[in-house]
Parts: structure tokens; sequence; C-alpha cells
């Protein structure tokens, strides 16, 4: 068993260990390998392996990666910003948007995309009203769903982009218990929407590499693992 293998398998058993200790369904919650600046051979090692779904912050690097390892089943997920210009780079090309935080976005993503076809997409929540971190703020989520509904930018079914549910790293981003308040505060802002919405919004993404055990336990759905699954993380190229 290789080092790769066995922290991912290592991954495994928390997340385990946590669905258990939450009276959550085995299986419930999916990993995102988070493999930003790691090589694509760890990637297909991975894939190999049983390992899916992998987040890339930057699309420049995800596209190179996405042609290189065409040949493998892989649910691509893009888990950084992306800016409105690079719409074009991002619709109906990865399983899951993680980081809708603007109109000009979603417009981008909607004129971009092949006819008929869907991207899911989650809203990224600066759930602890941080100015330096990008995401909506929690106050400004009912009136910016509003905007997407009415403007017909998002549907629950049919074609265009398809809203999931919500994303967040919050303050305490990484650190244990410590993150445990964001968490709650991010579920329970996407049960408010849900209700003043009707949508179903069943997705939450939140917890990392120190804090994924917290989120499970507060009802993520799916987790971004990337160190403790990969390593330290190479220097950017």
């Amino acid at each position: 068993m290789t080092a790769l293998e066995e922290r991912w398998r290592r991954v495994l058993d928390g997340m385990s260990e946590a669905e258990r200790h939450a009276s959550r369904p085995a299986g419930s919650v999916r990993l995102v390998a988070v493999s930003k600046f790691h090589p694509a051979s760890d990637i297909a090692e991975l894939c190999r392996l049983g390992q899916r779904d992998f987040g890339e912050n930057y699309v420049q690097e995800a596209r190179a990666k996405q042609q290189e390892l065409a040949d493998l089943d892989i649910r691509w997920h893009a888990i950084g910003a992306v800016q409105s210009n690079k719409a074009k780079d991002v619709a109906g090309r990865f399983f899951l948007l993680h980081t809708l935080a603007s109109e000009p976005l979603a417009r981008g993503l909607v004129r971009r995309l092949p006819e008929g076809a869907v991207q899911d997409v989650l809203i990224e929540v600066n759930i602890g009203e941080e100015p330096q971190k990008a995401g909506v703020m929690p106050p400004d989520m009912p009136a910016f769903m509003e905007a997407l509904l009415k403007g017909g930018l998002v549907s629950e079914g049919g074609p265009g982009l398809r809203l999931r549910g919500l994303m967040c790293l919050p303050p305490r981003c990484g650190e244990g218990e410590e993150a445990r308040p964001w968490f709650v505060r991010l579920r329970e802002l996407r049960d408010s929407l849900a209700r003043q919405s009707g949508l179903a919004l069943p997705e939450l993404s939140m917890g990392m590499s120190g804090d994924y055990r917290q989120a499970i336990e507060e009802g993520a759905t799916i987790i971004r693992v990337g160190t403790e699954i990969f390593g330290p993380r190479p220097v950017r190229p």
C-alpha cells in the first residue's frame, strides 16, 4: 500500500466513524479529494482505487488535468473562485461548481452551457461575513436567491443551472471544534432558504482536512479534503 492510499483510506475511515457518531447512514457523505497542485498521476492512482470526485481551485489547472485524464471516470468539482469571464471554461465541464456568488457569473454560465445541458451549482456563502473572503453574505442570501430565480438563472429541473445547496469556508476553517458553530449556521441558513424558496437544496459542502468530522456531524453532504489525502501541498508552479 502506498502512502497516498494509506492516507486516503484513513480519511474514509474517519468519515465512516463520523457518520456512525452522528447516526447518519453509511456512505451519506461525498468525499471530494482536493488535488490542487498535485500531479495527475496521484489522481489516477486514487481513481483506480475507487475515488471518483476530485476538486480543483484553478480552472486552467483543472482543464489540463481533465484532458490528461480524459480516459478515467472522474467527477470534477470546481471549488475555487471563478471570474465571470471564465464561465466558458466551466459551464458543462464540471460535475459541480461550488462557488456561485454573483449574478454575472450565473448569466455567463447559462449563456455558455451547451443547449439542453444542466450545470449543478452551489452558492458560496461568506458565513463569517469576512470582508476579505468571497461569497454571498448570509443577510443577502434571500435576495440573491430571489434574483436568480426571478431571472430564470436557476431551476430545480430542466436545462440550465440547477441549484443544489450551499458551500462555505468558515473563519475557523480546518480547526476542528472551532469550526462547528459555523457549520451549524450554514445548515440552519440552508433550512431557512429551502423553506422560503420551496427548493430542496439537499447539498451542504463544508468541512476540510482539519474539521471534516465536525462538518459531517453537523450535516455536511460533501467534504473537501486535500492535505490529509495528498500530503503537504506543493508550491504552485
